[in-house]
């Protein structure tokens, strides 16, 4: 590999101007691609086979106008009063925004009030008319006891008459004609009694209807008020909420058609009120580029200049950089027409290309520079820089694409795009460090170097070549007591800093955590402080229902769920929304009584979905955006020790064979676990706890993004390991040239420090500068990273690994014989190189 990047090297040397040919060509294909291919980023995120998804699912099914995203339109005043003109106003909005695209209802809030009043003015009603039913039905019994009375008297008094009928001395035909006379007053009293037990009859059928309708009457009022504290205009008239459902599920939603709900609602202002739209609408791709990363790229033009001391070597890392990021992110975009991306997918892209390509530029660029000040011939010295430095960039490079692309194995479509897209960038940038900027190299020859330097550089071609190695040679390895301390005070501070990440809790930003001037944020606090925290995150429970019920057996079965969901601690309210036509299917929106990133919102989704079958037979499940956050982050979680062990051990492989060592690896990755904790600790305190929240534009600390710790793996893991590299291959170039263990530790840290610290403040430089982003999705990536290369180069790669290697001593670069003979010997230093180019070869 090395000999192949030397003769590489030397050849993008002599022919400069055909590889910068061959670069612009590559970026017109990727600028083509990208018009071409082009067709918008998601700004949301899924996990397939989750719970809330399949409750999704059988939305889609049974109850498809539900399945759909939705959203919030927020109309406030500032505390008066919505007059008549202006709720006029918003309706007439409401009615037409129900012709933009992908939108299946917009919910006029005044009518749902006036509805909601006037089911609540309809159970009152139906109350009255049944205590005036029950009053009638009372007045009748009243007069039908009385007539009973009557005939009770009646048959009385004919008894009486028939007993002294009996009694007297009569001739017959006389005693016959008053038994007829008799029989026939019997007859009416017979007939009146019939008359009565009919009307009795009719009086207690009409009293069971009564019943009935007190029942079902009850049972819908119970049902409602269930939904009391569900509100779409606040108490004082002052805030309207506007209820925006779509056709299609959030991750198939086109951007278009949420700014196009945006523009109508915003378009034309109303007088005297205020817009605001939900995370739901209002979110979409985040701006990448702004004046922060454009100064953390001008703060490390500052260090390059420091560095390589003059400003054309500096400007090369910077322009092959942006090169880079230019073609891997426009290629990467150029398959969204094929692959649904979300918007964060090109993010870690430019973060990436940005930072490893202007450092591997530095590593390559910083090589040959010390060679010409030794005096070596430009060409050959861009083939041996090529060859050494950037043989250590390809295996760096190769490292960081093998833990982005091992995000793949997660099973996660979104972040394993973003690996993917991540890789491409890199392996974009390590290619451009091994062929641009050689060229680049090739055209500026020795004006590469300050005039200062050019002079010494002749001054050196003189002068004998062991002389100078000897006196750079001049070092002392470290004293055992300083080696010791410094590896305990790098362990403390780090364990130290690492504490915070034993509360992490995982989830996805909400309105609150949005920057405070955004609209989804001014929704987010208005919607919250008028109704309450939960409204900005009801959660959507499925009732799986018998078959065969009719319709009372449905409204019992509903009314069985509304009383166990009610009975849940923090919930504010649960509302029946809707049942399929087959009757299979029951939904019911529960408003919590905290934010869908709360503890308490979380708590309910577990015990919601802990909760046994209603009834026994009625299964409930459970969706909404909190559902939906709580099962991407359990899933990002779970993935994330299998993710961390196939990282580190495929890169500990690499290491093997690149160090030939079993403990330097080891080592590599200890240190690399306590950095990442430690990193975990610090994103911790900052995002979830709100420590110095004031200076990195903290206003609502909340939970840590879902998938920022496999992220943070992926990535530091790469990064930790370039600079192991670049240090440990200049430590075991040592030890392989004969100077002894601890001294080669010496010799190594001296050789590679200035680059590596300059790559590593390079580094967080350009991460830090993403800090700045509006977006708490960037923001808290671009910190996660920068400070993740901040505590691992400077705590890790330069004070605890050294320390522990002078400790170990022989024993660090130890590998049993039997894998000394199996492990190829990728000689990733160049050893065998400068052995054929051995004139201004650097030691």
């Amino acid at each position: 590999m090395a000999e192949l990047l030397h003769r590489l090297g030397t050849f993008a040397a002599r022919r400069a101007w055909a590889v910068l040919v061959a670069w612009i060509a590559l970026l017109a294909i990727a600028v083509g691609g990208f018009l071409v291919g082009f067709k918008g980023l998601s700004s949301s995120f899924d996990i397939p086979g989750t719970a809330s998804g399949a409750v999704i699912e059988e939305l889609q099914d049974s109850l498809p106008d539900f399945s759909g995203a939705s959203g919030t339109v927020v109309f406030t005043t500032d505390g008066e009063a919505l007059t008549d003109d202006q709720r006029t106003a918003i309706s007439d909005l409401v009615v037409s925004a129900r012709d933009l695209p992908d939108v299946a209802d917009v919910i006029d809030p005044f009518e749902t009030e006036q509805e909601l009043a006037a089911s609540r003015q309809q159970v009152e009603d139906g109350r009255a008319q049944l205590d005036a039913g029950r009053a009638q039905a009372q007045d009748g019994q009243a007069q039908l006891d009385a007539g009973r009375a009557q005939l009770d008297a009646g048959q009385a008094e004919l008894d009486a008459a028939r007993s002294r009928l009996d009694a007297a001395d009569l001739p017959d035909d006389e005693r016959q004609a008053q038994r007829a006379a008799l029989d026939a007053q019997q007859a009416q009293l017979e007939a009146g009694r019939a008359a009565l037990d009919a009307q009795q009859q009719t009086l207690t059928d009409a009293r069971a209807q009564l019943d009935t309708q007190e029942v079902t009457l009850e049972r819908g009022a119970e049902l409602l008020s269930f939904a009391d504290e569900i509100r779409v205009v606040a108490e004082d008239d002052a805030t309207a909420l506007v209820n925006v459902q779509f056709t299609k599920p959030r991750l198939e939603l086109p951007e278009a058609s949420k700014k196009a709900v945006m523009a109508h609602f915003s378009d034309e202002p109303i007088d005297g009120v205020d817009v605001s739209f939900s995370t739901d609408i209002s979110q979409g791709v985040p701006q990448i580029l702004g004046v922060g990363e454009a100064v953390g790229v001008a703060i490390a033009a500052v260090v390059l200049i420091v560095v390589l001391g003059s400003l054309l070597a500096a400007s090369f890392p910077i322009v092959t950089a942006l090169v880079g990021v230019a073609i891997g992110a426009l290629s990467t975009l150029s398959f969204s027409g094929l692959v649904q991306m979300a918007s964060v997918t090109p993010i870690l892209g430019v973060m990436l290309g940005l930072a490893v390509g202007i450092d591997y530029a530095l590593f390559i660029l910083y090589r040959h520079r010390r060679q010409l000040l030794r005096g070596a011939d430009v060409v050959e010295s861009i083939g041996l820089a090529n060859g050494t430095a950037g043989n250590a960039v390809v295996f760096a490079g190769a490292t960081v694409i093998v833990a982005l692309l091992a995000l793949n194995i997660t099973g996660i479509p979104f972040l394993g795009l973003m690996g993917t897209a991540g890789a491409v960038s890199v392996a974009v940038a390590v290619l451009i460090a091994v062929t641009l900027t050689p060229a680049l190299l090739g055209l500026a020859g020795m004006r590469v170097l300050g005039r200062r330097a050019r002079a010494r550089a002749t001054a050196a071609s003189g002068t004998d070549a062991p002389l100078r190695r000897s006196r750079e040679r001049a070092v002392r390895a470290m004293p055992t007591w300083r080696a010791v301390v410094t590896a305990v005070v790098a362990v403390a501070v780090l364990l130290v800093i690492a504490i915070p990440s034993l509360s992490m809790r995982l989830g996805l930003p909400d309105g609150g955590s949005e920057a405070a001037d955004s609209s989804a944020y001014r929704a987010y606090t208005s919607t919250a402080e008028a109704f309450g925290e939960g409204v900005n995150g009801p959660l959507l429970v499925t009732a799986a229902l018998p078959r065969g019920l009719d319709e009372d057996g449905v409204q019992d079965a509903q009314l069985a769920v509304a009383r166990e969901l009610s009975a849940q601690r923090d919930v504010v309210a649960v509302a029946p929304v809707a049942v399929s036509e087959d009757s299979a299917l029951a939904a019911f929106q529960i408003v919590p009584a905290g934010g869908p990133n709360s503890v308490s919102t979380e708590r309910l989704v577990r015990d919601l979905r802990a909760l046994p079958a209603v009834d026994g037979d009625i299964e409930l499940g459970v969706a909404g955006q909190a559902a939906i956050n709580i099962d991407i982050s359990e899933g990002l979680a779970d993935v994330l020790p299998l993710y961390l062990a196939v990282v580190v051990g495929l890169s500990f492989l690499i290491m093997v064979m690149v160090f030939r060592s079993l403990l330097v690896p080891l080592l590599a990755t200890v240190g690399f676990v306590l950095s990442l904790f430690a990193t975990y600790g610090a994103v911790t305190a900052v995002f979830q706890w709100g420590w110095l929240g004031d200076v990195f534009g903290i206003h609502s600390p909340g939970p840590i993004l879902s998938f920022l710790p496999v992220i943070l793996v992926g990535i530091l893991f790469g990064l930790a390991m370039d600079y192991q590299l670049f240090l440990a291959t200049g430590m075991r170039e040592a030890y392989v040239h004969g100077a002894p263990a601890r001294l080669a530790v010496a010799q190594g840290f001296r050789a590679g420090r200035t680059v590596v610290i300059a790559a590593a403040l390079i580094m967080v430089s350009v991460f830090g500068g993403f800090v700045t982003s509006e977006s708490v999705i960037i923001k808290s990536m671009g910190f996660g990273l920068s400070f993740g290369v901040l505590a691992d180069a400077f705590l890790v790669r330069m004070l605890l690994v050294p320390a522990l290697m002078h400790l170990l001593g022989r024993p660090a670069w130890w590998l049993p014989r039997w894998l000394d003979r199996i492990v190829p010997n990728v000689d990733v230093e160049g050893a065998a190189l400068e052995r054929r180019h051995p004139s201004h070869a650097v030691h």
